[in-house]
């Protein structure tokens, strides 16, 4: 987009373009989402930013009216298989508060020199400052949901220390973290959101969302002791347990039908109401992106209808499911096996080998076993082949993964047929463009396939041969 492009935006304020950049007022230091419903400033004194963190670099604040932080991600995030994207996945991920710098470029076969040149000439800002404004909105929702003591929330977060903690939220937010805990809205006040209740979520998304063929898709595949899906069509909520990097997890989400009323001239968003029960609450900020992911929360369906309702065949579907998403995977390794073996077998696999949680929940007991669990315990056929190529590295499925170096390696597994690595693409790895080898999936619908044959499935029609 240029720059006539952009201000038109927010000048119409275009919720499609929520997440995708971010405009900053010279004259008040503060910067926004393009749908922010307060005046349209003058164009010659907005700046564009490609992302938060490079907003927050140049000095300007967040806006407390639209609360930039909270939009959905970039959708070029789900689409680029280039290192920025690939980077951009996994900082969300919360690689660089786990592994750091020099971790993320490891992962991505870079040295940590040209992960900073690459991210800071495209995006603005580093490495270390996208994680920084991550973790800034991870403190926030911490504070105005939770009775957790700040100094539990600022390790919790991600800051090395309290005073780093203190500086950033003064430097985002323009307030102290005392202040920004008694600012919670009042239906979000920490006083109905305790520890023990869970961490209340608003899981964003652009555009409309089509929840009924997602929950629909859910509720057939859920292995017991890991997913459960309860209530009535439009009202139901998923639940599951989540392996996390330092410890367990419990995610529940509601379904919800239509989107909220939007703002005079904005495109309608929307969110899903989610709550999690983390033993570790350092733990929220990956929990939420594996969410965001299972879901497809960050996909831009405006881009997606437009191209796929351009075919005479997809057109109707389009019209009739406006906004359908394509459904990724909470853990990609988790959705790797469940490709292979069906739904079924890993149904046996979670009663032999998953890992009873401390605290079962309902029907929730289990954790889905590790790789290295299943290598070890099923060593031979294309179960233990998968399995021991996936806790030996050989095979990468994580947000960072290469997915054409992901898709030879898991081709050249024995037992693995062309459709079952298409599969694991399309979910584990969130390719939105993968698309079995036995269906004609044409080059205009490129680069969505994913979308269109999901488009078919829920229609019930027949793939095109």
């Amino acid at each position: 987009m240029d720059e006539d492009s952009r201000y038109e935006a927010v000048r119409s304020r275009d919720g499609r373009f929520d997440g995708e950049f971010f405009f900053a007022v010279e004259t008040t230091g503060i910067y926004c989402r393009p749908s922010c419903p307060a005046v349209t400033p003058k164009r010659d004194n907005v700046r564009y930013f490609a992302t938060a963190a490079a907003a927050q670099g140049a000095g300007f604040r967040a806006c407390r009216r639209c609360r930039p932080d909270a939009v959905p991600g970039s959708a070029d995030w789900n689409v680029r298989a280039d290192v920025v994207g690939r980077a951009m996945r996994m900082i969300g991920d919360g690689v660089i508060d786990r592994e750091g710098v020099a971790g993320l470029a490891a992962r991505l076969g870079y040295s940590a020199r040209q992960v900073q040149r690459q991210l800071t000439a495209e995006l603005g800002a580093g490495p270390v400052a996208l994680a920084r404004a991550q973790r800034a909105h991870t403190a926030r929702v911490l504070l105005q949901t939770t009775d957790l003591p700040v100094t539990q929330i600022a390790f919790a977060a991600g800051f090395a220390s309290v005073r780093q903690f203190n500086d950033t939220i003064r430097a985002v937010y323009a307030t102290t973290p005392g202040e920004l805990r008694a600012a919670a809205p009042r239906t979000r006040r920490r006083t109905t959101a305790t520890p023990t209740a869970g961490i209340p979520l608003r899981l964003a998304h652009r555009g409309p969302y089509q929840a009924g063929p997602v929950f629909d898709l859910l509720q057939c595949e859920a292995v017991p002791g890991v997913e459960e899906v309860s209530g009535r069509p439009g009202a139901r909520t998923y639940r599951r347990t989540l392996r996390l990097p330092h410890g367990a997890g419990i995610a529940a989400v509601a379904e919800r039908t239509g989107t909220p009323k939007a703002a005079s001239g904005a495109r309608p968003g929307g969110w899903l109401e989610g709550r999690l029960h983390l033993t570790d609450p350092r733990d929220l900020t990956t929990a939420v992106q594996r969410l965001r992911r299972l879901f497809d929360l960050d996909a831009d369906p405006y881009a997606v209808d437009e191209r796929l309702g351009a075919d005479p065949r997809l057109a109707p579907l389009v019209a009739a499911r406006p906004g359908l998403r394509s459904p990724g995977a909470a853990d990609p390794e988790e959705a790797a096996v469940r490709a292979l073996v069906g739904p079924a077998a890993a149904a046996e696999l979670v009663l032999r080998y998953g890992k009873t949680l401390d605290a079962p929940c309902g029907s929730l007991t289990h954790l889905f076993p590790e790789p290295s669990v299943l290598a070890e315990a099923e060593p031979y056929g294309p179960l233990g082949a998968l399995t021991a190529a996936l806790a030996d590295g050989d095979v990468r499925l994580d947000p960072g993964a290469d997915r054409e170096e992901a898709h030879r390696a898991l081709l050249a597994l024995p037992g693995l047929d062309a459709a079952t690595v298409a599969a694991i693409r399309t979910r584990a790895l969130g390719d939105p463009d993968a698309a079995p080898p036995d269906a004609h999936a044409p080059d205009s619908w490129r680069p969505w396939r994913s979308y269109a044959l999901n488009h078919l499935r829920t229609a019930g029609k027949p793939e095109i041969r």
